[in-house]
This record gives C-alpha cells, structure tokens and sequence, in this order.
C-alpha cells in the first residue's frame, strides 16, 4: 500500500501514513488531537478541518452548510490519497486543560462541602516502610536471607503471611549486605496478604508516597499523597486523552472493538495518569520509585479500558462486565511511571453502569454509615444515582450523554478559561449578559452555563417547555438559520473565536434529553422502593460538574427534585476522594470492597418505568408540575413561557 506525507499547520507536524487513512487518524498519529464526540462516525460535525493542499477523497458525514461555506470538512471522513497539507481550527482541537479541582461559592452555587475522609478509620495506609537491623548469618545461624528477612519482619509487623516478587528477590542477597544487614523495607497490605515490594540499603528516612486516581469519562485527577502523615502533597487534573475517540463510553466501547483500538485507549488513559504523575512528582521533588501503590477509582468501562479488558459485552444486552472486582497489577505491567513494583488497586464496581468511582463517592459520603435517607447524584456523561442509608443502597445509571460536559452541543466545552458559566437575559429587549470562568472572554458554554442558558431562556418567553423557540420574539438575537433555529449568545467582536456563540434549537433538545434521562432515574428509584420525593432527608451533588451549578436554575428546568435547598450538599469530586481514603486505611479498602456487594443494581432498561418518566421528563420542567412547587405557579401564569 502506497505511502502519504500529511502536514498539519501551523505547527508543520508532518506523518506518514497509508493511503485511505483518515486525517483524524493522522492527526492522532501526529500528536494533533481534534474533537471527535461520536468516535469517528461522522455524525457529531466536531472534526472541522481545512485541506489546504493535496488530495483527499471525501465520504458523506455530518458536514452543516456552515461548515461547507467556510470550506471546512470533517477529519473522520475526509481520506488521504496523496500528500496533504492540512489546518486543524481552534474550534476543533481537544485542548489541554488544567481540571479546575477548587470550587469558590457564586452565591447561590454550592459551596464545596469539606470532609473529613478519615473520622472513621484507622490511618493504616496501604503501603508503609519499615526500618529492620537483621542479624547478619553464622555457620550455625544459616537461615536464607529471604527466610531472615520474613522472620524479621514478622516479629516487627505481626505480618503473617508474607509474600515477594521476583524483582525483589534478584537484588535482596545484596541489598542486604551493602549497610551491614541495616534494610527499609517497603510492604503492601491488602485483605491479610503483605507484600514486600522493595528493599533498600540502609534506614532510609522518606515515607514513602501513594496516588489517588480519579479516572473519569471526560477527566482524569490525580492526587500525591504522603503515606506517613496523609497530607495530599500535590494534585492536577486534566482531560482525558481518550477523548479523541468519543465523548462518551459507548463510543469507546465501539472503538475498543476495532483494530488495535482497546490497546489505543489504554495507552491513552495511561499516558494521561503519566502526564499529571511526572508534572506533579517533578514539581515536589519526589522519585517515581518513591511512590509504592496507587489506588483507582472509574466507571466500570474505564476500568477495563485501563487494565486492558474488552469492554464490548457491557455495552450488549444483557450488560455484563469482564469483572466488578479486579485483581492488584504492578506499574510496571501498565507502564505508570512509579515505582515499578508498586500496587494499582482499583475499585470495585457495582455493575456495567455504576462503576468504582460511585463505590468511592459512597464510601467518602459515609451515606451507608448515616441514618438519613440519602440520594447521592453524580452526573457526567452517564448520571450515576444511589439511593439509601445504613439500612439499604440502591443503585442506577442514565445515558445523560455528554451535553453537560459540553459534548454534542454546537458551542459546548469542558468548565475552562473563556467557558460561559453565568446568562442573564433582559426580559424586555433580551439582551444578554454573560460570566465566563476565568472573566476572559467566551469561546463556548460549559454545563452548568447550558443549565442556566436554559432556565433563562424558558424565564423570560424564548422558549416553550418542550424547548421551541416562539419565533415571533422580536430580537435581532433569535435568527433562523440553513440548519434551524438559534439564539446568539455573544457576537463574534464579542468572542474570543472570532465568530457568533449560539445556542441552536437542536442544543436545546439534547439538553432536555439529558436532564430527562437524570430525573427520570431518580423517579425510578424512588418508585422502585415505594418512596416520596420528600422522604429523602440528603442530597449530595458529586463531580466536577457541581462546581458551577445553581441549583435554583437546575430545579427549574427539572433536572434536580424540588425539595427544600438546604437539603443539597456539594461534596466535590468524590471519586478521588474515595480512592484516597482507601489509600490511607485498609480498612476503608476492605469497606469498599463489602459496599460493591452491598449495593443493589437497578437496570432501567428491564421494563417500561424509566422509559414512562424519561417521556415525563423531558418537558420544562416536567408534564406533572406538582413534582416542582417552586415553579408550578410561574408555569402556569405563563410568566416563564
């Protein structure tokens, strides 16, 4: 098969590839990553690239008349014949982005919740080092050096059962005997088995360090933290390089089965945590083979995805995982850049769709320990929801899709700098005044500015509960376009693209959709256990999405029960949190481990209950308003639409 340079500006990153590859396929081989919400489909139109010169051949995608006027095609379906050269716009690249991990309270924005993630447990890290002076061997005291060792340790420890890897073996007769018989050994506890992972010359002073990772659909946060006082020394988040194959995880889950595509994906998320593990452990100080275990928290298909597993049957009927308990791997079997030795613990799941970042989020609520009747929200591309107390969790997942993060909406982007986070909308003339993060100027809206675009637009008469537009407002701002209609946010000499940021009807059909799908899940748990929306006593928004979100604004569009506002908490990213504290006490590992097996599943798509309430749903802010009293009065007089 014939060979093509293709050369993308203006970096002039050139690539070689067959002929017939996609120039979103050549771009990821260039380092060039390009939006692709649908994984490659043609069907999402996110992959705008410009040929500048040489020879493509183009197949029929998702391509809008607004794309074709500015002479722009889309990267999954535009293949090189023949040296290229290509121009990938600002509006199509996968940025990088630093994961805003502080929240600030915005009024009537939650304020991040503090927790105390070890009142419970005994501090008993995971991973420890312990200093030994052996007996150095005689003619008559000629027990192995290993034999030794063991021995030493389990006087010191009260460890019985003690096992060591090969690696660890290959050096011991010598690290034994460089500071006369004076050693540090590092072991790793797990459920009754220790491991001793490494043995070092001498009575070495560092305590040693741990990671806690948040591996989610859009984000990956990793947190350093120091195994001896269990301060988090440092943390980063950023997105996750994944992303250039799909939004979401259905998309993955399709991917995966290509060719080469699961070992794509793990490399993926794998040099993401690479990325956030060197920038944090260069900026500290700290050695990688400092760093002894890592604990994982995901969704159970990012879980797979990052141990290598086929996650093809989770996404097929009747939905079964590889495995919800996954075994201990070594860094050095993933390629994480700690010590090689080192431990990656991940989480146990629950089922296909409630993953081991729900189990963490439960055990950093403490929600199974409390008396109070609990709903536990985290919405992402899926909306993970758990219900219940110390006596009973219940647990279910809504495909939201990725609209709150942003996917799938004309100008959607992740919460960063230029994102629109605020919309307030004149009555009157509907003028519009916006606050983006970072006070810069817009290049997009985030999702809790798509919750609040919505709210504002029903509010003030734009728009009707099923999300139409009333096309007879009189405002240069509602236009009709080739593709439908839309309403401008900010014009282009008010943007940082150089172009108008609107929010079309299509946006807002998705939007209702994915509120829709969330409420509907949690009506469906409710219903299942014979509960009253008003019997709940707590509800906990976890995920980096609540850090923007006004839950006034959220209960009005119907997303959010319209229960007393005090009842709401924001406890941040809870994943990660999770992971934390299992890395600080092996008794909350262990506790995790029993909530997997504790929690009940709830499959929606088994009968037609979801489906009923989803319908329900999808209408501002609901068909049954006395589900939403706040806002009932203001429907019904027609104040809002």
């Amino acid at each position: 098969m014939s060979k093509h340079v293709v050369r993308f500006v203006p970096e002039n990153i050139s690539v070689t590839v067959d002929k017939g590859t996609t120039v979103l396929r050549a771009a990821s081989l260039a380092g060039i990553e390009i939006k692709s919400t649908c994984g490659g489909k043609g069907s999402c139109g996110r992959c705008a690239i410009k040929v500048v010169d040489g020879q493509v051949r183009y197949e029929k995608g998702n391509r809008s008349k607004k794309l074709k006027d500015q002479g722009l095609d889309l990267a999954c379906q535009t293949f090189v014949e023949g040296d290229v050269v290509v121009e990938v716009p600002r509006d199509s690249r996968l940025d990088k982005h630093q994961v805003l991990l502080e929240n600030e309270n915005r009024g009537k924005v939650l304020a991040e919740k503090e927790l105390d993630l070890l009142q419970e447990y005994e501090f008993k890290p995971l991973c420890r080092k312990v200093q030994l002076t052996l007996e150095p061997p005689t003619l008559t005291e000629n027990a192995s050096d290993l034999t030794r060792l063991q021995a030493e340790l389990r006087q010191t420890t009260q460890c019985k059962e003690l096992i060591v890897g090969l690696p660890v073996l290959q050096k011991l007769a010598q690290t034994l005997r460089q500071e006369d018989w004076k050693v540090t050994a590092t072991l790793a506890c797990m459920n009754g088995i220790t491991e001793i992972i490494n043995v070092e010359p001498g009575h070495i002073a560092n305590s040693g360090y741990g990671l806690a990772v948040d591996i989610g659909t859009t984000t990956v946060v990793v947190y350093v933290v120091d195994l001896a006082t269990g301060e988090t020394v440092d943390k980063r988040g950023t997105y996750n390089k994944q992303a250039k194959y799909g939004d979401d995880v259905i998309s993955r889950m399709i991917y995966a089965g290509e060719e080469n595509g699961l070992q794509e994906l793990q490399d993926a998320v794998i040099a993401t945590i690479n990325e956030l593990t060197d920038q944090l452990l260069e900026k500290n100080g700290i050695k990688p083979a400092d760093v002894m275990v890592a604990v994982t928290a995901g969704n159970t298909t990012m879980a797979h995805l990052l141990l290598g597993l086929p996650p093809k049957y989770i996404r097929l009927e009747p939905y079964i995982p590889t495995a919800t308990e996954l075994p201990p791997v070594k860094a050095r079997e993933l390629g994480i850049h700690i010590n090689p030795e080192a431990w990656v613990l991940s989480f146990p799941a629950v089922a296909s769709y409630v993953g081991g970042d729900i189990v963490a989020g439960v055990l950093a609520t403490q929600m199974a320990r409390s008396e109070e009747m609990t709903l536990f929200i985290d919405i992402g591309t899926n909306g993970e929801i758990v219900l219940g107390n110390k006596e009973f969790l219940i647990s279910c997942a809504c495909s939201a899709g990725p609209a709150f993060e942003g996917g799938g909406i004309t100008f959607g982007m992740r919460a960063m700098t230029g994102a629109i986070e605020r919309i307030n909308i004149d009555p009157n003339t509907f003028d519009v005044q916006l606050k983006t993060i970072g006070d810069s100027k817009p290049i997009g809206i985030c999702g809790s500015g798509l919750i609040d675009c919505l709210a504002k637009l029903h509010r003030v008469g734009l728009i009707d509960r099923t999300g139409q537009f009333f096309r007879d407002r009189e405002t240069p701002r509602l236009r009709k376009t080739d593709d439908g209609w839309e309403f401008v946010l900010a014009w282009a000499d008010e943007s940082d693209i150089d172009q108008d940021i609107v929010i079309t009807e299509a946006d807002i059909k998705n939007l209702l959709r994915s509120k829709g799908a969330v409420f509907a899940g949690i009506q469906s748990l409710l219903k299942s256990m014979q509960m009253d929306v008003n019997m709940i006593e707590k509800i906990i928004i976890a995920g980096g999405f609540g850090n923007y979100l006004n839950v006034d604004d959220a209960v009005q569009i119907g997303l959010l029960p319209d229960v007393e506002r005090d009842k709401y908490e924001f406890l941040g990213n809870t994943s990660v949190k999770g992971a934390r504290m299992a890395l600080l006490s092996q008794d909350a590992f262990r506790e995790s481990i029993e909530l997997g097996h504790k929690m009940t599943y709830l499959e929606l798509s088994a009968g037609t209950t979801f489906m009923d309430e989803f319908v329900s749903a999808t209408f501002i802010p609901h068909t049954d308003l006395t589900l939403f009293p706040s806002v009932k009065d203001e429907v019904e007089q027609g104040k809002a639409g």
